[in-house]
């Protein structure tokens, strides 16, 4: 036996006479403290804006629909893409000039789109993040090739942070039966690579809307 398996042999022994310890507890990075739904709303509002971002608050689908038809002659859309949903449809209905993205629509057809609608199926207090599902690769492009995003979603779509939300999250990420992935959306498109200048739009979206109804 060598120096080195004499020293392993003590260092085992040693081990082996030590009882076991119990690990700590993971430790709660993002407690939980339930914020009631307006608190969360100002939260996102405060945050949303930090981003560059843009906040209309509603309170009816009626509120949210008008709001969209000023939008429309604000960037004198006479069509909106929209992905389909029950939210969407409902903020859309006996609205014109309503395109919705299908499977077999190319990126160029998407990015010549003035405006792009998506509902949000939860909106993170915590940074302003708009969470997005998106089944096929075109509704996943709405969210990133038309100039301006406009993202519709409930108060009850409001979580306090991730963790918050992940509990829902989580199983829908994990269901095989499901495709697609999740989209986060922090704000409008923006880099600063160049002498340190924000810019806007250059990787998306120049304006992000968050229609929030309730």
């Amino acid at each position: 036996m060598n120096s080195r398996d004499t020293v392993l042999g003590r260092i085992r022994n040693a081990l082996a006479d030590r009882p076991v310890e119990e690990l700590p507890p993971v430790p709660e990075v993002w407690p939980e403290t339930n914020p009631d739904a307006e608190t969360m709303a100002a939260r996102f509002a405060q945050e949303l804006d930090a981003v560059q971002g843009e906040l209309h608050r509603c309170r009816s689908m009626d509120d949210a629909r008008a709001k969209l038809r000023g939008l429309m002659k604000e960037f004198g859309a006479s069509a909106i893409g929209a992905i389909d949903g029950p939210v969407a449809r409902e903020v859309t209905e006996g609205l014109n000039g309503v395109a919705w993205v299908a499977g077999d629509w190319d990126p160029n057809r998407i990015g010549q789109l003035p405006l792009g609608l998506v509902a949000a199926d939860y909106l993170l207090a915590d940074t302003g993040t708009c969470v997005v599902a998106n089944g096929t690769s075109q509704e996943r492009l709405m969210c990133y090739l038309p100039p301006a995003c406009i993202v519709i979603a409930k108060t009850d779509r409001l979580r306090e942070h991730l963790p918050a939300a992940w509990k829902e999250i989580g199983p829908r990420a994990a269901d095989p039966a499901l495709c697609g992935e999740f989209v986060f959306i922090t704000g409008p498109s923006r880099t600063a690579d160049i002498e340190k200048i924000l810019i806007l739009g250059v990787h998306g979206p120049k304006r992000l809307i968050v229609l929030l109804v309730g």
